[in-house]
């Protein structure tokens, strides 16, 4: 078994568990922040969501939160029994597996696998959508992260909004009310 840290839109169980990704191969361990210093943004497009999804950058000051998963090896790369994709592959070519420390709330810190965004894959200047966002904010909200750290993330979607097109401004709007 491998842990998986996951701090953007499978955040949500019901999304990560569900039939469209590991079809209920992998439990939820609990929240978990970074040990290291990083922040979330929203600077990758993603086809799949057809908005900016998450990535978490080296930032001073900076923790973020996630949801810690207990998932079997092969379904997390490599080639699942049941054919379907793995993590890897459901985070697709944008993403690379990384291994980090995180802590789960008032326990010792851990390795777990998570995915961040390539580096030439990174671009300003995207909107994300309210679709999305609230994937993370009720998933991290269900497994009783601070409301502190929901609220900024919040924020940096409202930002990554604000720097990007006219487009974002219905988008903008609806996230405001998670």
């Amino acid at each position: 078994m491998v842990l998986v840290f996951q701090y953007g839109s499978n955040a949500t169980p019901a999304r990560l568990l569900g039939p469209k990704r590991l079809n209920g191969n992998g439990r939820v361990v609990g929240p978990a922040e970074t040990v290291e210093e990083f922040d979330i943004a929203f600077d990758v497009h993603s086809q799949t969501n057809r908005c900016a999804a998450s990535n978490l950058i080296r930032t001073p000051g900076h923790r973020a939160w996630g949801v810690l998963y207990e998932v079997a090896d092969d379904f997390v790369r490599g080639t699942r029994p049941d054919g379907q994709r793995t993590l890897s592959g459901i985070e697709g070519p944008s993403y690379e597996e990384k291994e980090i420390m995180v802590r789960p709330p008032g326990g010792e810190p851990v390795k777990a696998v998570t995915f961040l965004v390539r580096s030439e894959r990174r671009t300003a200047g995207l909107w994300t959508g309210a679709w999305y966002v609230s994937w993370i904010v009720y998933g991290l909200r269900e497994q009783k992260v601070p409301e502190i750290y929901l609220a900024h993330v919040i924020q940096v979607a409202l930002e990554a909004n604000r720097q990007a097109s006219m487009a974002a401004e219905e988008q903008s709007k609806v996230i405001a009310t998670l």
